[in-house]
């Protein structure tokens, strides 16, 4: 509410600007009890579907709004820093304390999703880097790269899909006597998720509206907002509650919190977005500053390795984290 006056009493920057983006980050607590509730009625797997797909309806807005504003290199960025705060970071962090909390210190976790998660991110990762090779070395094909990224989203949105719904059918809901009763109803716990998808809305139209002046005033680059800024903010309500659900010991969700969320960013939100953009003055594609197309690429082969066979020590949770401060302080750079 405060940030809302803020932005309609076009408050100083700085002070706006703090508003939007703790506001955003407190969306999570809301989403946060709602998917704890959602929990105790489905499966590990339907759960973090649903809280990935709330989760990242910020992200959604913030990306439009960037487009809408000219705001080209904080749209594409949002997206790629998602994926990179998402995977390497939060995952990173589930990693560390899932392991703390585990007996022997090797947290486990089922290597399906992993897997999945892994194969969809490949994808996305193939046309991102076919287009910046093509754009590299000035072949025929770099003069269609509207064209190319329109097809590409539509053959990563059949893909994921395809996928989502073998994967749905697949997760079955927990036993009788394995979880706790739900303490609010469903259609409270539904009412929650609501308001927290309706206030994203507005929220990320004042993050947006107070962006440039204050990226101008703490002399910062577009692309450390995107990767590093609006990706953490965007997606607090996936880093807070993987991480909750790491501390109590419920490994599979905290795992499917995170590992939804890159799946869906990368196979359904960022071609999705392609195709929104055709209809908004600024075109969004899926090339990317070679940093950057590295940094995927990089990634997506250290997720599989590191999660691929369901277990993981503490120290790897430690080297994701790692990967992710050296992408930021690229980005910092910029």
């Amino acid at each position: 509410m405060l940030a809302g006056v803020a932005n309609a009493q076009a408050w100083a920057t700085i002070p706006r600007f703090v508003l939007a983006t703790v506001s955003l980050a407190g969306l999570a607590w809301t989403v946060s009890l709602a998917t704890e509730q959602l929990a105790e009625r489905y499966g590990p797997g339907v759960t973090g579907l649903l809280q990935s797909t709330l989760g990242n309806l910020p992200e959604l807005f913030v990306v439009i709004f960037a487009l809408q504003a000219g705001e080209l290199v904080v749209a594409q960025t949002a997206i790629v820093g998602s994926i990179l705060a998402n995977g390497l970071l939060v995952l990173g962090l589930v990693l560390v304390i899932g392991a703390r909390r585990s007996p022997g210190g090797l947290m486990h976790f089922s290597s399906r999703l992993p897997k999945d998660t892994a194969t969809l991110l490949q994808a996305t990762v193939f046309i991102v880097v076919l287009l910046g090779v093509s754009l590299a070395t000035h072949d025929f094909a770099s003069r269609h790269v509207q064209t190319i990224s329109a097809v590409g989203a539509v053959c990563l949105l059949v893909v994921y899909f395809s996928w989502l719904v073998r994967y749905v059918r697949s997760d079955g809901a927990p036993g009788a006597g394995e979880r706790p009763s739900p303490r609010l109803s469903l259609s409270t716990t539904v009412s929650l998720l609501l308001v927290a998808a309706v206030a994203s809305a507005f929220v990320s139209q004042w993050f947006i509206n107070a962006l440039h002046p204050a990226l101008t005033q703490l002399h910062l680059s577009a692309a450390f907002a995107g990767i590093v800024i609006v990706a953490i903010a965007g997606n607090a309500v996936e880093n807070y509650t993987a991480l909750v659900m790491a501390r109590r010991r419920r490994p599979d969700l905290a795992i499917s919190v995170v590992k939804n969320s890159v799946a869906q960013i990368a196979a359904f939100l960022f071609p999705l977005l392609v195709l929104i953009s055709f209809t908004l003055n600024h075109r969004l594609t899926f090339a990317l500053a070679p940093v950057y197309i590295g940094a995927l690429l990089l990634t997506t082969l250290a997720l599989d390795q590191i999660t691929g066979d369901g277990e993981a020590y503490e120290f790897e949770g430690w080297a994701l984290v790692a990967l992710y401060v050296v992408v930021a302080t690229f980005a910092y750079f910029e």
